[in-house]
This record gives structure tokens, C-alpha cells and sequence, in this order.
């Protein structure tokens, strides 16, 4: 290849380098999402956790948050009891300070038993 310009490789380099940035920022917060929405399904239908009040498993879905380093408050949790069994809900967010840009990631996990 001959005569590419040493700015658009310079521009490539640097696209690349930011995309990396962002994927390593933002995977990781992704992933423990995943892990918390796996976590509260599990809980929520196995049969053997149904004679658990809902202090406990409160108590349970915090401490896995707090684990996975996400910002889970006791507030954010709701858990009810419809008649075809229980339904437990996160609802939380994270703030992502970036350069010159700062978001927030709302996330949503939750499950129910049937």
C-alpha cells in the first residue's frame, strides 16, 4: 500500500485507542450487571429460598451487589408477592465519569418465580 497519509494512521491508532478505553470502562460494569441479574433469578426461582423472608433476601441481593462493586442501596430493591409467586426487582444506576463527558447507566435487573 503506497502513500497512505501518516495522519490517517495516526487517526486510526487514535479511534482505536479510545474505543478500547471506552470497552474497558464500560464492560466491566456491564458484566457485574449480568452476574446481579443471574444472581436475583436464581434466587428468585429456586423452591428451596420460598421460606425466606424478605429482610434475607434483601440481605442477599446486597451483599452480591456489593460484591460485583455496583451501587446497589436497599431502597433499590423491591420484592413482591403476586399470586403466582415472587418477583424480585433492582433498579440502580452508575455514573461513569469520563473526559469532558459524564453518564449514567441505568440498570434494571429482576426475576420472578412461577
Amino acid at each position: 500500500m503506497k502513500g497512505v497519509p501518516l495522519w490517517r494512521v495516526a487517526a486510526g491508532i487514535v479511534v482505536l485507542a479510545v474505543l478500547l478505553i471506552l470497552v474497558a470502562t464500560f464492560a466491566p460494569i456491564y458484566i457485574h450487571n449480568m452476574e446481579l441479574q443471574n444472581f436475583v433469578t436464581d434466587i428468585a426461582t429456586r423452591p428451596d429460598t420460598a421460606s425466606q423472608s424478605d429482610d434475607v433476601m434483601r440481605t442477599w441481593v446486597l451483599d452480591r451487589a456489593h460484591d460485583l462493586r455496583l451501587p446497589v442501596r436497599s431502597d433499590n430493591i423491591k420484592i413482591e408477592h403476586p399470586p403466582e409467586g415472587r418477583r424480585i426487582d433492582v433498579r440502580y444506576f452508575v455514573r461513569v465519569d469520563l473526559p469532558g463527558y459524564t453518564v449514567d447507566l441505568h440498570f434494571y435487573p429482576g426475576a420472578g418465580s412461577h
